[in-house]
């Protein structure tokens, strides 16, 4: 399933005891289609407030219903803020999670004096006047292999690695917002909103290329991290 979601006034992707997530919604959807308790594995977790445009999952389902009339009950079922965008039919071998080669995730920042009210929960608010040199600079040294120990949040368990690989950082802004896409081979807990974090503290001149770097050498977080707010950012699609 290729799933897409307002994420504001949900706790997140992965499954909570009180039942407000996408995943929990989903279930529940698959409940009322098949009178089954049916588990939804996702591509990866996203935090409440965080939006998607193209979240993968996967089912093991037996159903007598083709991949379009399984979309259309499963969306006749969902709230509106979650859209099941397509169903098909994949291998056995198949695992939202850990098939998965790569996402991209999509922040963008409103520069306005004011924040447009069409844009609350979709961006964040930065109304100090960014150096565009600095803050292309910082986006910049994030691309290629690099220890992002320093740029993730403690989730309550290790991790097997902190190495990644970005891909590719494309940066377009305008005179009103600022849209960065981050193309990577895995992200970690918080990575994303750590990164946009230091690429803003840098343009606003609040910390240094160099210390921003000197992270991705050594893997140690800077003395100050700011986490950016989880209303820009949205997962745009998963890569298999």
């Amino acid at each position: 399933m290729i799933v897409a979601y307002d994420g504001t006034s949900f706790c997140g992707w992965q499954s909570q005891a009180r039942g407000n997530s996408i995943q929990d919604r989903i279930e529940a959807a698959f409940g009322q289609i098949t009178g089954q308790q049916i588990r939804v594995h996702g591509a990866g977790r996203t935090d409440a407030g965080v939006h998607a445009l193209g979240q993968c999952a996967h089912v093991d389902l037996t159903t007598r219903l083709e991949p379009d009339a399984l979309t259309s009950a499963l969306n006749a079922s969902l709230p509106l803020q979650i859209r099941i965008l397509r169903c098909d039919f994949v291998a056995p071998t198949f695992h939202a999670r850990f098939s998965a080669r790569g996402k991209v995730y999509r922040y963008r920042i409103a520069t306005t004096a004011v924040l447009s009210p069409f844009e609350l929960g979709r961006a964040w608010h930065v109304s100090g006047a960014l150096n565009d040199e600095s803050f292309r600079a910082c986006a910049r040294a994030f691309v290629g292999k690099h220890n992002f120990a320093g740029f993730a949040a403690n989730r309550g368990h290790p991790v097997e690695s902190t190495i990644r690989t970005i891909r590719r950082v494309h940066v377009q802004r305008t005179s009103s917002n600022t849209t960065i896409e981050f193309d990577g081979n895995g992200f970690l807990y918080k990575m994303v909103r750590l990164m946009m974090g230091a690429i803003v503290r840098c343009g606003l001149g609040k910390t240094s290329l160099s210390e921003v770097r000197g992270s991705l050498l050594n893997g140690a977080a800077a003395k100050s991290r700011l986490v950016a707010p989880a209303d820009g950012l949205t997962l745009v699609r998963v890569r298999y």
